[in-house]
């Protein structure tokens, strides 16, 4: 079950996406705390997240010992990769803070997340040759159906074009960094640190200006509980997810690293109910059961296929004949 190209086995790259998609799940309520504490905006929260982010992983990538990538690319060419992923990173993350400011966090994260496996399978599909199959595209479905209702199905939502266009330029975002890791994977020689390091670095250059514009530095009657928050962000949804989301995603399908992902609301809405106070809906429940089942699904199928395609590899390799 390994990735010739990466050396990871898929099943561990299934296991990194799954506690990516947790951990990413953590950041939502981890800000919503930040914004209870201090008068932080949402572009400057989000640079601070990449910018620490970037100085854990860089510290990270020092202190493990160097290694060699299975096949050694241009420098020109790691610079263009880290370049491409950092930019998409950035039109990402900054595309849906701006949706969740013009139409609401209900509708942004429903567009976003939504769009996004749809974008990718289509996207996989036309520029990877992977094929979702049947049960692919119903594990699919059911985790769009799951997220619908577990981030509509609390309350009403206002709907406004300018927020949904914006979640569909993250979405799409989402999507390009998506298929790019997937695709360097596939080619050979990534480095899941290095891509990281060098991602992070782009997205904080370009996040930077605007944290300036909307300031820097937050006011607040309790900075401790503030920088300890920032800590998290940066260590957990931050340093540690991205770390395994750029590993896994280079060895695992595109459509099924877009639906693992969908665990973030899930996560997301567990700890609104438990750390935050929020009700338990019959609606939570619900689409909480559709989306665990739905990923449970892809990561099954994922994981025997992988496990048929190394059987496979394994019966067209010539048996040696005697030698005594």
């Amino acid at each position: 079950m390994s990735n010739n190209a990466v050396g990871l086995p898929v099943g561990r790259g299934l296991l990194y996406l799954i506690v990516a998609g947790v951990a990413w799940g953590t950041a939502g309520a981890a800000a919503s705390l930040v914004y209870r504490a201090s008068d932080m905006g949402a572009v400057t929260l989000s640079f601070w997240r990449c910018a620490a982010g970037l100085v854990l992983l860089s510290a990270a990538r020092l202190l493990r010992p160097r290694t060699r990538p299975a096949v050694a690319g241009p420098r020109g060419r790691g610079v263009l990769r880290a370049g491409m992923t950092g930019l998409a990173l950035a039109v990402f993350q900054t595309s849906y803070f701006a949706a969740v400011e013009a139409t609401g966090l209900a509708v942004a994260t429903v567009v976003t997340l939504g769009a996004g496996p749809v974008l990718i399978a289509l996207g996989a599909r036309l520029t990877l040759g992977e094929r979702l199959g049947g049960a692919g595209a119903a594990a699919v479905a059911g985790a769009l159906v799951g997220l619908g209702v577990l981030v509509l199905g609390g309350g009403e939502a206002d709907v406004r074009p300018s927020g949904v266009l914006l979640a569909l330029v993250s979405a799409a975002g989402y999507s390009v960094m998506t298929l790019l890791t997937r695709r360097w994977g596939r080619d050979g020689g990534t480095d899941a640190a290095g891509t990281s390091v060098a991602a992070f670095a782009v997205t904080s250059l370009c996040l930077l200006p605007f944290a300036l514009a909307e300031g820097l530095v937050p006011h607040s009657a309790d900075p401790v509980r503030v920088l300890w928050l920032l800590a998290f962000v940066a260590a957990v949804p931050t340093a540690l997810a991205y770390a395994l989301y750029f590993a896994g995603a280079a060895v695992v399908r595109s459509a099924t690293v877009s639906v693992i992902m969908l665990l973030e609301p899930v996560s997301a809405a567990v700890l609104a109910v438990a750390v935050l106070g929020e009700r338990l809906t019959a609606a939570t429940l619900a689409g909480t059961a559709l989306m665990l089942g739905s990923v449970a699904a892809l990561a099954v199928a994922e994981a025997r296929g992988a496990g048929a395609k190394a059987r496979g590899a394994g019966a067209e390799e010539p048996v040696p004949a005697p030698t005594g």
